[in-house]
């Protein structure tokens, strides 16, 4: 006899012969068996299985269309763990049996029926549908506990990444605006570019942290309102460096590795003129020949305490003008397909906070 679990499987018969539709539905309800659905039309049978969850079909070969290697057929991309198929007919060629099941059925019982072999092979069927349905039920689970605790460490990565960008900012007088904007500008070129989501997602957390090092750089210097003379100067590139040893970690993870990557050579040139190692050309890391990119456009696009913001068409221009000097040319032609972009997130991420006005600048 079946278990409750098996009582209430929905098992589906499909002959166009109506005596052994009966025969089948009386047999199966007997064996106890509640959830039964028969179809002597074909057409009307397939519709059903398409449109409904099931757990296993009865099938017979020998039908007007669409005939049962035709059902099979339209039913290949069904999982045939959890929904099994018995051929059940009276065409008994090993041909018509090896074709059955090569399309897809996971059993064959020629007409005549046995009928205490039929309810068998019903039962281990059945148990093999929902054994199967079980186990996916439970993956599917399993995926989404998974999810969630992604999730939870994307968040837990993201507020320690708020929290470092905002302490360099606060040393540097940036609004936590220009901070944000330099990760979602960064992603929005790396995605015209046509890298991978991952590393995309990737590059938005890090790309905030590109002057975290700043953190490492005396007050007196980043806030001098004055020009820097040459010694300052050199101490304040020391947080493209400085930035990359806070980040740089032993239990090191793909997110704060990038994120060191990007605080290191995002003060690198194309031309190779740049700090602190003096790379050129593709020597410089993607992620920093982005952020070099994002970090200025967006500083000449805001007010600092020392300038005005530029206009787009000003900015724009710059950008241009520099590319094969300052920037990655490739880049800067990618950039330029997405000035509009960049000034949308001008507006929906503007600067909230006025800064006070001094005199030079010290990027």
């Amino acid at each position: 006899m079946l278990s409750d679990v098996l009582r209430f499987a929905t098992v589906v018969v499909i002959d166009d012969v109506r005596a052994n539709l009966r025969l089948l539905e009386s047999s199966l309800k007997a064996f106890g068996l509640r959830e039964i659905k028969t179809f002597s039309d074909s057409a009307e049978g397939l519709a059903w299985l398409q449109a409904n969850p099931w757990d296993l079909l009865l099938l017979d070969l020998d039908m007007p269309a669409p005939n049962g290697f035709e059902i099979l057929q339209q039913l290949e991309n069904r999982d045939r763990g959890r929904a099994p198929v018995i051929i059940v007919t009276a065409l008994n060629s090993l041909d018509e049996r090896r074709r059955g099941l090569e399309l897809g059925a996971n059993d064959y019982i020629c007409k005549p029926l046995d009928l205490p072999d039929l309810l068998l092979r019903v039962r281990n069927n059945l148990q093999l549908s929902l054994a199967s349905q079980a186990l996916q039920q439970e993956r599917d689970q399993l995926e989404q506990r998974v999810q969630q605790r992604t999730a939870q460490l994307r968040a837990s990565y993201q507020s320690v990444i708020r929290s470092l960008a905002r302490a360099a900012g606060y040393k540097d007088n940036e609004t936590g605006d220009h901070i944000l904007r330099i990760g979602e500008s960064a992603a929005l070129i790396a995605r015209a570019l046509g890298m991978d989501a991952k590393w995309i997602e990737q590059l938005r957390l890090a790309a905030p942290m590109h002057d975290v090092g700043k953190i490492g750089i005396p007050d007196a210097i980043l806030n001098k309102p004055g020009r820097l003379d040459s010694d300052e100067r050199l101490r304040m590139n020391q947080h493209a460096q400085i930035g990359y040893d806070i980040l740089r970690d032993e239990q090191r993870s793909p997110l704060t590795d990038l994120a060191a990557e990007i605080a290191v050579s995002h003060h690198e040139r194309w031309d190779g003129n740049g700090y602190p190692n003096g790379l050129k050309g593709e020597e410089i890391p993607l992620s920093g020949r982005i952020v070099a990119l994002c970090d200025v456009y967006d500083a000449l696009r805001s007010p600092r305490s020392y300038k005005q913001a530029w206009s787009a068409e000003r900015a724009q221009a710059y950008i241009l003008e520099n590319a094969g000097g300052h920037f990655d040319p490739h880049l800067v032609q990618v950039m330029s397909s997405v000035f509009a972009e960049l000034e949308d997130l001008q507006l929906t991420m503007a600067d909230r906070a006025e800064p006070v006005m001094h005199s030079s600048q010290h990027d």
